[in-house]
């Protein structure tokens, strides 16, 4: 295992910039933040002397930790100012042309040993390193947003890549107190391909009127998502969160399971971007009416409901009442009613411990008041959705798993690895592979093709490493 360097240089005094000089001057580096724009570098200082106040006065740090953590640091306009760093990290505008003039100008100062980062979250790193004469020594070291906070840092090794600057890069980012994952260099590396389909099947259910958004969000916040996948389109930026959607799908020749929302690009065009328009799925506006909340279910459960309750598993159906009840297992309500002669309701997959809403669709009457029961006896409220394959949250919940799946086989990285990204770098509760293990990996095989098949969409069909 590498040393970790301590003599770091971070280029970009911007937001995500100060946010990496912080923490790494906070484990011990000293760090130098370059940048050619004085009232940046003023910012800089500004922001994160005020950060580490705040964390002194809350008893995080104590007085003497903030004042050598601040005398660690210096803000420096000349790049001759870095000729004595061990590693520097770039973290200026995505802008190719621009950060080649940058790496350009580091190579000339720094020494040959020096590794060149790169905090890009969506180029190339071997087009990149074009603009190196040793591109051996750059490599990609994306953290996310804010990088105080934000435990992942994606370690992306190009065509050119030295294992030892990748070890190196690797090093400083666990000593900073990350996780740091190493990734090969493919469009949208982990985090940004292998979510998509958070974001994308909950356009495709809103498309289809499957729920309410506020709805929708609330079974995902119920299985432990911290939030829904709409309201963080909205967070994020519908512009933005569509512009990764496309670039994805574009760099990847159009592979299906990245295709952009065409609702999302509605949202776009009419300049309801989410909370910085002050509208987007949501309206964000002042005094905009409260979303409305999901009532408990007024249904009564009784003896048989209870005993359901306790028994659901993927694919079974148990008699309950009148009707036929189970979870899904890709299949809607109406052709399971068709197979079995009798009404059938199906629930999405929940989380036995968890609170919040669990949403289930039903053939007719008799089976969405027996799913009613059963749910009311897991002392949850009922959402009652439209019939479709897969239902929303598993749906979901299989395709991320199968787009996880796709990237393992194609050695972007190891399942290890892909759920740590997952679970630090978008803050879900559980990595796809726990969740398919969870679930168990032949049922969500099963259940993806299921879903091809009713949907006719060869998407969805599981991919060659959940086969195997």
């Amino acid at each position: 295992m590498s040393q970790a360097p301590v003599r770091i240089a971070v280029c970009g005094a911007g937001a995500m910039g100060s946010g990496i000089a912080e923490i790494a001057a906070q484990r011990g580096a000293n760090v130098k933040v370059f940048d050619v724009n004085a009232d940046a570098l003023a910012g800089s200082e500004a922001r994160i002397t005020k950060s580490i106040e705040k964390l002194a006065a809350k008893g995080k740090l104590t007085s003497e930790d903030a004042a050598a953590i601040r005398g660690r640091m210096q803000w420096v306009s000349s790049l001759d100012e870095l000729a004595d760093c061990e590693l520097v990290i770039e973290a200026i505008i995505e802008d190719a042309a621009i950060k080649g003039r940058l790496f350009e100008g580091l190579e000339a100062v720094v020494s040959p040993e020096a590794v060149i980062a790169t905090n890009t979250s969506s180029l190339p790193i071997g087009r990149l390193a074009r603009a190196l004469s040793r591109p051996e020594r750059f490599v990609g070291m994306h953290f996310f947003n804010p990088a105080t906070a934000m435990k992942l840092v994606e370690v992306i090794s190009g065509p050119a890549t030295a294992p030892a600057a990748a070890q190196l890069v690797i090093a400083a980012a666990e000593t900073w107190g990350k996780v740091a994952v190493p990734v090969a260099d493919v469009p949208g590396f982990i985090v940004n391909r292998v979510a998509r389909p958070y974001y994308a099947e909950a356009f495709t259910a809103l498309s289809e009127k499957a729920a309410e958004a506020h709805e929708i969000d609330a079974l995902f916040r119920a299985v432990g998502f911290r939030m829904g996948p709409l309201e963080l389109t909205d967070l994020i930026g519908q512009d933005v969160n569509f512009s990764v959607a496309r670039s994805v799908y574009e760099s990847y020749f159009g592979q299906t399971r990245f295709v952009p929302q065409l609702m999302q690009s509605a949202l776009v065009d009419a300049g309801w971007l989410g909370r910085k328009s002050g509208r987007g799925i949501y309206d964000h506006s002042e005094g905009a009416p409260p979303l409305p909340e999901i009532a408990a279910t007024r249904a009564q459960a009784n003896g048989a409901h209870r005993t359901a309750a306790g028994q659901l598993a993927p694919g079974e159906l148990l008699a309950v009442d009148d009707a036929m009840v189970g979870m899904t297992a890709g299949a809607t309500a109406r052709s399971a009613a068709k197979r079995v002669g009798s009404e059938v309701a199906l629930i999405d997959w929940f989380t036995p411990d968890g609170q919040g809403p669990i949403g289930y669709s039903a053939s007719g009457p008799q089976a969405s008041a027996a799913a009613e029961g059963v749910i009311a006896a897991l002392g949850r409220p009922a959402v009652q959705i439209a019939d479709r394959p897969g239902l929303i949250v598993c749906r979901t919940l299989a395709q991320i798993a199968n787009a996880a799946a796709d990237a393992v086989f194609e050695h972007v990285s190891d399942e290890q690895g892909i759920d740590s990204a997952l679970r630090f770098g978008a803050n879900y509760p559980f990595g796809p592979f726990a969740w398919a293990d969870r679930v168990g990996r032949a049922t969500v095989a099963r259940t993806l093709r299921t879903i091809a098949e009713e949907t006719g969409q060869a998407m969805y069909l599981p991919s060659q490493y959940l086969r195997d």
